[in-house]
């Protein structure tokens, strides 16, 4: 999809040819003396229309008015909810008329926030998944102009960044949404080096040789009921100075999840190919800094294999040493995430990082927590854990905090190993954020369990590019800051 941004007056918009011209009304929305204006008084005073959200009124043919067809759109404060209701009642009449080309017209300049949920949310309600089928399919929006009444400089760079975001959100339901047999560990790996095309970029891709020199006893564990090989990618954006220390971002990369030896049931066994959407996360937050270009420095870690029950599996009450050299019991197969993310944590440590932030679709509980708004987020520290929450409200991208007592740490004692891989069924999404705690002591650390934001079931089913939203606006106040910051 392309995406312009144009200068554009009510009275302008009535003279622009296009096939199809969308005008946002806000509750602020005050008429002028233009054809567009005098067509939707007309029709607020006879109360065929009001400025709620979601509520349209189309028009064809209409004197003075250039477009063929005018939608009439409102979005009620303007907010980015409002916006996305709105948007969210319109896009089944794009589709069903198969809209290629549209012009979104906003009665009023608005802000980046404003222009950030006008596109994602066309984007997002637009996108189509056709990698797999056997027929071409994409989608039949192919561009979008934002018309606002002027354009600052502020708002040009608002709708670059708010369009490198859409990309690496559309990069990561891309990942998320391809079947196990299409996003294999090497197939990520080769993801990541196409990535590093961009020259602030660069990618690494270690193989089962290379983690075993490491010493990842955890995550090869992992790995070894699967006849696809594992794979550690490395990827590291540099836009910063050398002695800038970095931002490491570590996504899980589970391909598939069968549970290993202590076995899924099968009903929706097949959405945990979806279990690798903190690597796919990463793999779009990196694509996205590759055409925004901010001066910070950050290192993306994918540890990427699958978990399978052959005759090699990891068993039941195995214990395994980590990368760390704590020991631990596996006392549940299924509990796998937390495994491979324990090792990349130990790794993280050799960039001396200014934070890590782990990304993982971790904990079924956490589904029961939260439900799928908001991404549970754990953090050592009390700035991290803020930053982190204010970059989820700026892009509708939510998270909230969750503890991190130490007392929760009890359940995961063992009487065989320096720790156990799960504790009870009490607080599993805290239990399995206290694992990893105990392997990220040396940095300021986060943990956003996604289980329940990166993915919609049902009818709906598929990938929703969550955290990218988030994680860019968080870096991008991370660089916002150091430019302030004195030297």
């Amino acid at each position: 999809m392309n995406f312009e941004l144009k200068a554009l007056s009510l009275a302008a918009a009535s003279k622009l040819r296009t096939d199809t011209l969308i005008v946002l009304i806000s509750d602020q929305f005050q008429a002028g003396q233009d054809p567009l204006s005098a067509l939707i008084s007309k029709a607020i005073k006879a109360k065929d229309f009001s400025s709620k959200s979601g509520q349209m009124l189309q028009a064809y043919a209409s004197p003075g008015i250039s477009a063929s067809k005018v939608i009439f759109l409102g979005i009620s404060k303007g907010t980015p909810q409002d916006i996305k209701s709105g948007l969210n009642a319109l896009i089944p009449s794009l589709k069903a008329s198969e809209t290629q080309a549209l012009c979104l017209v906003s009665t009023d300049s608005g802000n980046a926030q404003r222009i950030q949920s006008l596109l994602v949310s066309l984007a997002d309600g637009t996108y189509v998944y056709g990698t797999t089928q056997s027929k071409p399919v994409s989608r039949s929006l192919r561009q979008v102009t934002l018309a606002l009444p002027s354009v600052t400089a502020a708002l040009e760079t608002a709708f670059k960044t708010t369009v490198a975001m859409i990309r690496g959100i559309e990069l990561a339901k891309e990942w998320a949404n391809r079947p196990a047999n299409h996003a294999t560990p090497s197939m990520l790996g080769k993801a990541a080096q196409a990535l590093a095309k961009s020259a602030a970029i660069s990618c690494e891709v270690l193989g089962p040789k290379d983690v075993a020199k490491l010493g990842m006893g955890s995550f090869m564990s992992v790995a070894q009921g699967s006849a696809e090989p594992l794979r550690f990618i490395v990827l590291k954006y540099q836009g910063g100075a050398k002695t800038d220390a970095p931002t490491v971002l570590v996504g899980k990369g589970i391909t598939f999840d069968t549970g290993g030896i202590s076995l899924k049931p099968a009903p929706e066994m097949d959405e945990m190919k979806y279990d690798m959407g903190g690597a796919a996360s990463v793999l779009g937050v990196f694509h996205s800094l590759s055409q925004i270009k901010p001066k910070i420095n950050v290192v993306g870690l994918i540890p990427a294999c699958e978990n399978m029950p052959d005759g090699l599996a990891v068993k039941p009450g195995d214990v395994v040493t980590s990368m760390s050299g704590q020991t631990i019991e596996i006392l549940n197969t299924d509990a796998e995430g937390r495994l491979i993310l324990c090792d990349a944590l130990t790794y993280a440590e050799r960039f001396k990082p200014k934070a890590v932030i782990d990304i993982a679709t971790l904990t079924g509980a956490c589904v029961i927590a939260l439900g799928a708004v908001r991404s549970g987020m754990f953090a050592t520290e009390d700035d991290l854990a803020h930053r982190l929450q204010q970059a989820g409200d700026d892009a509708n991208d939510l998270c909230w905090r969750l503890p991190l007592d130490d007392a929760y740490s009890e359940a995961l004692k063992s009487n065989f190993a320096d720790v156990a891989n799960v504790g009870g069924r009490a607080g599993g999404a805290i239990t399995a954020a206290k694992f990893l705690h105990r392997f990220a002591k040396k940095y300021p650390w986060a943990h956003l369990d996604i289980a329940g934001t990166a993915w919609k079931g049902g009818a709906a089913k598929g990938a929703t590019g969550r955290p990218v939203g988030l994680l860019l606006h968080y870096l991008l106040s991370q660089a916002s800051t150091a430019t302030k910051s004195p030297k």
